[in-house]
């Protein structure tokens, strides 16, 4: 991992994926917008750039509050030390999820900056993943096969595994590419844990997640067969 140290900023980025002439201003939109680098955004609590960079298209995501506070405070979180900032956070877990074999986008750099003596701003930039979609647009238009949903059960073991918990594990933030490879994103606010008491009530999640977009979108999704099916692919990892 690279870093580089500027006044009230920390950057942290992998070189062998961010050749950019300034690793800073790799987070400004207008950076990609003058060079004509914007392929595409998305919009959730924010707007997600995709840009094309050097090496791989990646995503830029800038840090926004949730809730009833992120009303007041849309972007602005409590500074306890760099690396206690969501941004780096994120970064070393998507690190450890790689490194462990879990299909994760590569991280690719991440920028946090003080706002004041107490608060800071962050960015995030990693890998795309061309030619994915979330489940609850697979779903929407497609019923999958036994074998894909046995394949999304085993990366979530995979996950859990290698000591993860998706503290948001829903169907939005799980990818089928158009080879049918499972993708897991979205690690904010995710972190390790000990033990295995937990992974229970993350799969319990997922399902939660499952039913409501059935009610919610009309999602092809049959809690006896289909999560049947993703439960045999996380079991076959030596899960119970």
């Amino acid at each position: 991992m690279d870093q580089k140290t500027l006044p009230d900023c920390q950057v942290w980025f992998d070189g062998a994926l961010l050749s950019e002439c300034d690793a800073a201003s790799a987070f400004e939109p207008v950076f990609w917008e003058q060079n004509s680098k914007v392929i595409g955004s998305a919009r959730g609590r924010g707007i997600t750039l995709f840009v094309q960079g050097e090496r791989l298209p990646m995503a830029l995501r800038h840090y926004h509050r949730g809730g009833l506070f992120g009303k007041l405070v849309s972007d602005q979180y409590w500074f306890s030390g760099w690396k206690n900032t969501r941004c780096y956070q994120e970064f070393v877990l998507l690190r450890h999820l790689r490194e462990s074999g879990v299909n994760v986008p590569q991280p690719v750099a991440a920028k946090a900056s003080k706002a004041g003596l107490l608060s800071y701003r962050a960015d995030i930039l990693v890998e795309l993943i061309q030619n994915a979609k979330d489940l609850v647009k697979v779903l929407a238009d497609t019923d999958l096969t036994p074998h894909i949903w046995f394949a999304i059960g085993k990366e979530v073991a995979k996950m859990h595994h290698a000591g993860v918990c998706h503290t948001d594990l829903n169907a939005h933030n799980i990818l089928l590419d158009d080879n049918n490879r499972v993708w897991l994103i979205d690690f904010d606010k995710c972190g390790l844990r000990k033990g295995n008491s937990w992974k229970q009530t993350n799969l319990n999640r997922l399902l939660r997640s499952f039913l409501k977009e059935k009610s919610k979108a009309g999602i092809k999704f049959d809690e006896a067969n289909h999560w049947g099916w993703l439960v045999d692919g996380y079991r076959s990892s030596g899960f119970k």
